[in-house]
């Protein structure tokens, strides 16, 4: 259970790369340079699950300078060794955002849409790269919503305030949507970091035509062979979603895990956004040993391009090996 002093408290940090607008965060600000990520080409990837087929689709990547805020329970030292056990730089981390389509016969169900207008100049390639894959925005007749933070859901509407996928119902789990907008909380919020959340949540969803906004529950059956499952923790009603096809299952991981060379190898990192990091990390170890267990394929909206692949055991944590 979330009250107002875990909010405040825990979640606070988060704004700073989440709020809506420049999403110029404040380790921006008089930061090192130390470059800009190059992204691939082409920014899709195709994988075959059953029946169905899943493609991912690269919105773009943000470099950030490591600091002591990112893991918020270990010291930077043991942090910037983990990355160099594995070659990664431990002055900065890539965060990639990648959404993912589902094709499922006439079916076209886009997971969480990326950052729109609203991020940088390595950002907001989702159309770009649904289109290079072959569809437009209006093909999609669902999109899924795994939580609110503004890298999930920006996407869905423009600067102009235009819905992006128009002809789409937009599915939210219900415990997502009444957290973000719940008045008292908002009102909570007001003059503080957290407000832009808040704030770019109303911008998102307030004004929806009637019948495209659908909630959900936990364990839902969402559409035929596509089923929510809670993980809670990063935010109070955050969903992966499970693709089954043919006996095999895929499941989209939503921000389960930040970058995986950290929060997989050590399930007990916790990364500065997650609002219940108790939580969060007990969600974390649980999944992974359930999909370890069973072998099945996952997409992570921060994993490295193409974000498709298999967990496999490492050490006291997990490996992500991609498709």
């Amino acid at each position: 259970m979330f009250n107002r002093r875990q909010f405040m408290g825990t979640a606070v940090a988060s704004a700073a790369v989440y709020a809506a607008g420049s999403f110029t965060p404040m380790w921006a600000q008089n930061a090192p340079n130390f470059g800009t990520p190059t992204l691939p080409s082409p920014g899709f990837r195709r994988l075959k699950v059953g029946n169905v087929e899943v493609i991912a689709l690269l919105d773009g990547i943000t470099r950030r300078p490591l600091g002591e805020e990112f893991v918020a329970n270990a010291p930077l030292a043991d942090v910037r060794a983990l990355l160099t056990s594995q070659s990664l730089s431990p002055d900065y981390v890539d965060v990639p955002y990648t959404p993912f389509l589902v094709v499922a016969g006439n079916r076209r169900v886009l997971m969480d849409t990326g950052l729109g207008e609203f991020g940088g100049p390595t950002t907001g390639k989702l159309l770009e790269n649904l289109a290079a894959a072959g569809f437009k925005p209006d093909d999609i007749d669902t999109v899924l919503v795994s939580h609110y933070h503004g890298d999930h859901i920006n996407g869905i509407r423009n600067k102009a305030g235009d819905f992006v996928f128009s002809k789409a119902k937009v599915m939210v789990p219900a415990a997502e949507h009444a957290f973000w907008m719940d008045e008292a909380r908002a009102a909570a919020a007001a003059g503080g970091r957290m407000k832009g959340l808040f704030d770019n949540v109303r911008r998102t969803f307030v004004g929806m035509p009637e019948g495209m906004l659908q909630q959900f529950q936990p364990g839902q059956e969402l559409l035929p062979g596509v089923r929510s499952v809670a993980a809670h923790g990063h935010t109070p009603g955050m969903s992966m979603f499970e693709i089954t096809s043919g006996g095999q299952v895929f499941t989209f991981l939503a921000d389960l895990t930040n970058i995986p060379a950290l929060f997989a190898r050590n399930p007990d990192f916790a990364i500065t956004f997650d609002m219940d990091p108790v939580m969060a990390r007990q969600t974390r170890r649980a999944t992974f040993e359930r999909i370890v267990a069973s072998k099945g394929l996952v997409g992570g909206f921060h994993f490295p391009f193409p974000a498709l692949g298999q967990m496999v055991a490492a050490g006291n944590g997990y490996s992500f090996q991609a498709a």
